[in-house]
């Protein structure tokens, strides 16, 4: 059973050229692992140093748009939220009344696309 954050591994990996082999071989990691990975049957790694490890592997540059999914994929498949938004106080204190609100409202698709569009370009 795929995951998105399995099949976001897999995508990064494809876009490098490389087998699945040839791509551990490279980098140093395990492929029974990193395949289980892929195919959804571990969840993402609890260990940020061996997010880190994965991510500069498929080549992700720390900061950009692709290393933040990245990240934030993998806490959502774990049942977090991403830490770096954990550490922000201010986030932190409107997290329950945007969770009360969703809760509440039965938020559709087009309001919650709505909602990133606003929030992005503020």
């Amino acid at each position: 059973m795929a995951t998105k954050f399995g099949a976001l591994l897999k995508r990064h990996r494809l876009a490098s050229g490389r087998t699945l082999r040839e791509f551990c071989l490279e980098h140093g990691i395990d492929p029974g692992n990193y395949s289980r990975l892929e195919r959804g049957l571990f969840p993402p790694p609890q260990s940020h140093e061996l997010m880190e490890k994965y991510a500069h592997a498929l080549g992700l540059t720390s900061g950009s748009d692709d290393w933040l999914e990245f990240f934030d994929t993998a806490a959502v498949e774990r049942g977090q939220i991403p830490a770096d938004l954990m550490s922000d106080a201010d986030v932190v204190e409107k997290l329950p009344v945007l969770f009360r609100t969703m809760r509440a409202k039965q938020v559709s698709n087009d309001n919650l696309d709505d909602l990133i569009d606003k929030i992005r370009r503020s």
